[in-house]
């Protein structure tokens, strides 16, 4: 009976069950807290994030990107930051944005607010402790998010994240990832990657990284500019000249 009540489109709680699930996890949506998901349309920039680090693997990524000129920001895990702390420092020393990805990276739907709060604040101070700055961006663990999130945000003076392509690196091969970020990339748009994997030591991030050398290179021709999430959002005008 339950379940021909949730697959009939046209009852009440299909349509509930159909609104939270937008509210936890579209990218658009800021029902559970303010959050942004690209920039200015009008400009072909980029910007491209990291989820999930510091790791063992981030070090691979920063000679990467360095290579291509390109700045990024990072969704640092405060647990990983302080298993590796110099990870983090090297992030932060070659130009890179560091924003807040909780704690522990454990999702929180379904979570009260009192622990939504603390995993947002313990990453706060991680990153203090070992890097001498609060983030001023957050994104959520699967970008889910939940009740009290909004006041944990607010508590901490943070802006969601969300994205406008998410390269599913965790899952799909390095060519599908690349396919996927050249495909659905557009003016102002926010990509989503990771530089590990949860909590997990040492992670392979390999296809992360042939994805990413090869779709830099692609859409720079296209002439698209990298930029961290604070310039995406926050674009510095251009001055006259005296």
């Amino acid at each position: 009976m339950v379940a021909e009540l949730l697959s009939n489109p046209l009852t009440p709680l299909a349509l509930a069950g159909a609104g939270m699930a937008y509210a936890v996890r579209a990218p658009r949506c800021d029902w559970f807290a303010p959050s942004v998901y690209r920039g200015d349309p009008h400009r072909k920039s980029l910007a491209l994030t990291l989820d999930d680090g510091p790791s063992e693997s981030t070090i691979d990524l920063l000679d990467l990107l360095d290579r291509f000129g390109v700045r990024a920001t990072f969704f640092m895990c405060g647990a990983n930051i302080r298993r590796l702390p110099s990870v983090a420092q090297e992030v932060f020393c070659r130009g890179h944005e560091i924003a807040n990805h909780t704690y522990s990276h454990r999702p929180l739907y379904l979570r009260g607010p009192a622990f939504i709060e603390r995993e947002i604040a313990a990453a706060q101070q991680a990153c203090e402790d070992v890097l001498y700055l609060r983030p001023k961006y957050f994104r959520a663990p699967y970008g889910c998010r939940w009740f009290g999130l909004a006041a944990a945000q607010h508590h901490h003076d943070l802006t969601g994240v969300m994205w406008t392509v998410l390269g599913l690196d965790w899952k799909y091969l390095a060519d599908q990832v690349a396919r996927r970020i050249v495909d659905r990339a557009s003016p102002g748009g926010i990509i989503c990657l990771h530089d590990g994997r949860g909590l997990q030591i040492n992670p392979n991030i390999k296809n992360t990284l042939d994805a990413l050398d090869w779709a830099l290179p692609v859409l720079q021709k296209q002439g698209y500019k990298f930029e961290t999430v604070s310039q995406l959002l926050c674009p510095t005008p251009n001055l006259p000249s005296a």
